[in-house]
């Protein structure tokens, strides 16, 4: 009987490879006993990327996936109009900062694929570039940048080809050269400051920069670092290490800032986790060798955010409120229970972020499609709505501690962004004159249709789908359909107008996007219900929206394309594993498809309060079920596939969405192919349009020659 198994399995191998003659990927199982239940995991081998083995089989798999990819007709024209569309806007802007009558900024010409420094002289008009990354060498990309008090230096945070390990220089704005001071390595999203006297920078600084080491993401310091002295001498002003009274986990992320008044340090430790322990100082603490951190704030105490203005301590708050409100108490006594509510919670929308200017808070009201943002007097609390457009409305404030300009960035999902800038004092807000480019869109509304519906998941909740479609599409289920989610960390999937989206509905794709359960689009017990053991809703509110667009004959299984990137490759992973009927292709970018062997990355532990932990036996059969790697069974007709992976990625390692890949080849009878597109020009995501365009040309060209598109069939 062995024997006969053995036999129809090779036989049944035969049929999966002969369609597509893949790199050979062998098969050196590694069972894993997860508190009695075994799991058989045949890629290991694929997790250490510093073997040439491995090194060989994702060049491999790259060539490969292009050899493919290079046959399919049109990809040219797909880049060529994500391209055009963009530069219909004219030039984008990013990182805006003022500082008395100049704004700074990063800016990418609408004819260039990376942004550079820029400055603007607000009474006469004039333009100034300041900085060009690429001076320092092809790939280098601006990340972020702040200024000191007086617009003498910029510090920049700078990385290579889409990583994010990155390096901060110095540049001295009167001869725009760079100091010799080279500070890092810095995270890519870590804030950094310039300290009220412009001597010294306050930063966090990573353990090592060694993008394959366990300890990446781990034990970081915050540091106060003089500018013109050696880094070696740089002081430590919070660390798990030197600090133990702050009982800081290993991923942790220490993060220290000055308050706008400049009378308190405040540190934070956060994570994924949104409710993360805060401390404060006195600024003079400063200057002693050690702090004297005191803790204002635990998770416990379920505040996401705060805002320290002298004695008062502001606080975001899901505390007996999952839509958030804002409250106001003591900094040197804090008393939560009996804090004045300011902002309470509403049930028409909930209260996504705050910010602040010199004399305002200003806060944004959201559901998921629109984003309003409102205003509250720092010093008689008497808040209102603000009147940007409809749309989803994010602000910042270009300098806190001198004014209270904002700018606002307005989008909708047929509407490009534009730029919008508002004080308090003139009390309405007006097109930014410097901070926009003259669009030449055409009508996207009257040729496209948006319609915001819910539909009913697995167990009867009503999950919210936005559908957007061309107008006058038949409705007989004869359409390619692009259907997306992402269910994680609270993070609202709020509309937002794409290039590359645009490209594909100008090729007749209906554009869906499944507000999923894990997500924040319903306040914080909407993220509760996509999470750990409740982290199926979140594949299955995919799978009930997918269904949607089939009965209402948006489109057909046959013509469906599923997409999930990052923590959306649980919910691609598990919708294909759980459904392969209901796709044609799946698209899954940098994802995490391997939550078994997580925790093992740098950036592991990190993610433990949103899936939960391998050395928690409940919590293990959560992430078990989460797991799509070991839920690929061989003899299964698998949709066609294409796994994006960017060789410098750092957050989900490369090897996760290769073994993903790896399984699928060798497992799928369909006989539709599965490719590994690797990337060795990006990370988890890039700033270079050129490497983004390209990249997406090719990933849907896939997609709709597999999803019967008439014109990007290969020629036979």
């Amino acid at each position: 009987m062995k024997n006969i198994f053995l036999t129809a399995g090779l036989f049944l191998s035969q049929i999966i490879t002969a369609q597509y003659n893949y790199p050979k990927t062998s098969e050196r199982p590694v069972v894993d006993n997860y508190f009695g239940t075994q799991v058989t995991d045949d890629y290991r081998w694929l997790e250490d990327l510093t073997h040439p083995e491995t090194d060989q089989w994702f060049l491999a798999q790259s060539t490969f996936s292009h050899s493919v990819i290079d046959k399919i007709p049109h990809r040219e024209d797909l880049y060529r109009r994500m391209k055009e569309i963009q530069q219909m806007n004219g030039d984008s802007f990013d990182v805006i900062l003022q500082r008395q009558n100049f704004y700074f900024y990063t800016k990418t010409k609408k004819s260039e694929n990376l942004s550079k420094l820029y400055s603007r002289n607000l009474s006469t008009g004039e333009e100034k570039l300041i900085f060009d990354p690429e001076t320092l060498g092809k790939n280098t990309q601006i990340v972020n940048f702040i200024l000191d008090s007086k617009a003498k230096r910029a510090a920049i945070l700078l990385s290579k080809s889409g990583g994010e390990i990155c390096m901060l220089r110095i540049l001295d704005l009167s001869s725009l050269k760079l100091l010799d001071d080279e500070i890092g390595p810095i995270w890519s999203e870590f804030p950094f400051e310039f300290t009220p006297d412009d001597k010294a920078i306050i930063y966090t600084r990573m353990s090592t920069a060694d993008p394959n080491s366990n300890m990446l993401l781990k034990n970081m310091k915050s540091m106060l670092h003089v500018v013109g002295t050696d880094v070696k001498n740089d002081k430590i002003l919070a660390s798990r290490e030197e600090y133990p009274e702050l009982n800081a986990l290993t991923e942790q992320f220490t993060r220290v800032y000055i308050t706008d008044d400049n009378q308190y340090l405040v540190l934070t430790l956060s994570s994924v986790k949104s409710e993360m322990p805060i401390f404060v100082a006195p600024y003079s603490e400063l200057k002693n060798k050690k702090i004297r951190w005191r803790q204002i704030v635990k998770p416990s105490d379920d505040i996401t955010d705060v805002f320290i203005s002298g004695d008062r301590l502001f606080l975001l708050t899901h505390k007996d409120a999952p839509n958030y409100k804002i409250t106001l108490t003591s900094l040197s006594k804090p008393d939560f229970t009996h804090a004045k509510v300011i902002v309470p919670e509403r049930k028409d929308g909930v209260i996504i972020s705050i910010h602040n200017s010199k004399n305002y808070l200003y806060y944004s009201l959201g559901n998921g499609i629109t984003r309003d943002k409102y205003q509250v007097s720092l010093k008689t609390l008497a808040g209102k709505k603000i009147d940007f457009p409809t749309g989803v409305n994010s602000s910042l404030s270009l300098n806190p501690r001198e004014n209270d300009n904002i700018y606002c960035n307005n989008v909708n999902w047929l509407t490009p962004l534009t730029v919008y800038e508002y004080n308090p004092q003139q009390a309405v807000p007006v097109k930014s004159r410097f901070l926009n480019s003259e669009s030449k869109y055409p009508d996207y509304n009257a040729r496209y249709t948006v319609k915001e519906v819910e539909v009913k998941s697995h167990d009867g909740t009503m999950v919210p789908l936005s559908v957007i479609y061309p107008k006058n599409m038949p409705m007989n289920g004869s359409s390619p359909a692009y259907i997306t989610g992402y269910g994680g960390y609270g993070f609202s999937y709020e509309p937002r107008f794409s290039a590359r989206l645009s490209a594909l509905l100008e090729q007749g794709v209906v554009i869906a996007v499944a507000h999923v359960r894990g997500g924040g689009e319903k306040g914080e017990e909407w993220h509760k219900a996509g999470m750990k053991a409740t982290k199926p809703n979140t594949w299955k509110d995919f799978i009930a929206c997918s269904e949607y667009l089939v009965e209402q004959k948006y489109t057909s299984p046959a013509r469906l394309i599923g997409n999930g990137v990052s923590m959306g490759g649980v919910l691609i992973g598990r919708a294909i594993t759980e459904r392969p009927d209901l796709f044609a292709v799946a698209i899954a970018e940098v994802g995490m498809t391997n939550t078994l062997r997580s925790e093992t990355t740098a950036n592991g532990p990190n993610q433990i309060p949103e899936i939960g932990s391998i050395k928690n036996e409940e919590e293990v059969k959560n992430l078990i079920e989460m797991d799509a790697q070991s839920k690929v069974k061989k003899g299964i007709s698998y949709p066609a596939v294409i796994i994006r992976v960017g060789m410098n990625d750092s957050r989900v390692v490369p090897w996760m969405p290769g073994k993903f890949a790896a399984v699928l080849q060798n497992s799928s009878s369909s006989g539709k192919p599965v490719l590994l597109y690797a990337n060795y020009d990006n990370g988890h995501f890039t700033n270079d349009l050129d490497v983004v365009f390209k990249e997406y040309a090719d990933i849907y060209a896939f997609a709709l020659w597999q999803a019967g598109h008439p014109d990007f069939q290969p020629a036979r």
